[in-house]
């Protein structure tokens, strides 16, 4: 619990405080953001606005996850160490898309394929290595079981060992890649992905939290009780991206004074993605990340529309936030609305999770 608190604290005040002098540094750098030509003209105001913020609470949601294991005594768990890969891992593959952007000074860096390549490369790597380092009970940290509030009875393995271990790659790249990607789609307005984001977070931290408390491996078997690996630490982790998140978006919110970049979102979706799996909520991710499911979907359902009646739109532009900016919404109010819509969802995700452990008592 001190280690959660520690955690949380040192991330936000670090991204709080340091971001400040990112800002300096990467304006020196000349990390500046450009911007679609295609988007709204209000947005020409945020040209060279400094982006690959990401850094920033990336690497303090690292550094005050360690700093709370060390003040505490603790040793770091496979779990937690995998979430920091997940997230440490796309925001590598953002890093080097934003760079492009800035150093070629387009909205455009990394190819599609190319991206997606670099999410599936950490997506397999995650899964190969959740698959081992059981503990006294035989748990890993990725299951082979497909879950929602937790491990459903369909076990990828009943298939055979390798199509199994096949399935389960499969499984982790389909989630990694689409959250991933969806976060990235939401990152199109000031503060819009960070705020949704710390929504998630929190989700995912009382999950954690509950989940501990919780554990089969300390209530001797009670009715309701969560098969997790290492359930505290993942609640650890959550409160470190939360706090990081947090205290950049002080300074993200609008008019922004930095930008997450590629390397922000798509690290942030890698660690909600990680979070996800590792506690064996994945397909409770469709309600926890519902605004980001939107904001994809209207992607999606735009350009099959676009292709299906040879030009015509269903929205005046996608992603969705876009749309009600050219309907006339101020940024602000489009922003602080998803919020709000992000926050429901979030909601009804925890609170179908809690009201399936009361049906099990």
């Amino acid at each position: 619990m001190i280690a959660l608190l520690i955690a949380g604290g040192f991330s936000l005040l670090y991204s709080l405080l340091l971001t400040p002098v990112f800002v300096r540094i990467f304006n020196r750098l000349k990390w500046g953001q450009p911007i679609r030509v295609d988007g709204p003209k209000e947005h020409e105001v945020k040209r060279g606005t400094p982006t690959m913020g990401g850094i920033i609470f990336l690497s303090g949601s690292v550094l005050a996850y360690f700093l709370g294991k060390l003040i505490m005594g603790e040793t770091p768990t496979p779990s937690a160490l995998l979430v920091i890969l997940m997230a440490v891992g796309a925001g590598l593959v953002g890093f080097i898309d934003d760079f492009m952007k800035t150093r070629q000074q387009q909205s455009a860096g990394l190819g599609g394929w190319a991206k997606i390549a670099g999410q599936v490369i950490i997506a397999v790597s995650f899964a190969l290595l959740g698959l081992q380092f059981a503990n006294e009970s035989g748990l890993t940290p990725v299951s082979t079981h497909i879950s929602l509030f937790r491990d459903l009875p369909f076990d990828f393995m009943s298939l055979g060992a390798v199509v199994g271990v096949i399935l389960v790659i499969v499984w982790v790249m389909l989630i990694v890649t689409a959250t991933t990607n969806a976060v990235n789609v939401t990152d199109g307005l000031d503060g819009l992905a960070a705020g949704s984001a710390i929504f998630a977070f929190g989700a995912y931290l009382v999950i954690g939290f509950w989940q501990a408390s919780q554990n089969c491996a300390t209530t001797a078997y009670e009715a309701g009780c969560y098969a997790t690996r290492d359930p505290m630490d993942l609640a650890v982790i959550a409160a470190a991206f939360l706090g990081g998140v947090a205290g950049f978006l002080w300074w993200n919110t609008n008019p922004a004074q930095i930008f997450m970049g590629d390397t922000g979102s798509m690290g942030i979706g890698g660690a909600i993605a990680a979070l996800a799996i590792l506690s064996r909520t994945e397909l409770l991710l469709v309600l926890i990340g519902g605004l980001f499911i939107i904001e994809t979907g209207s992607v999606i359902v735009q350009r099959l529309y676009f292709k299906a009646t040879k030009g015509k739109r269903i929205f005046l532009m996608s992603p969705i936030h876009h749309h009600f900016e050219l309907k006339g919404w101020a940024e602000v109010t489009v922003v602080v609305r998803f919020w709000i819509i992000a926050g429901l969802f979030v909601v009804a995700g925890v609170g179908a999770f809690y009201g399936e452990w009361l049906l099990q008592q």
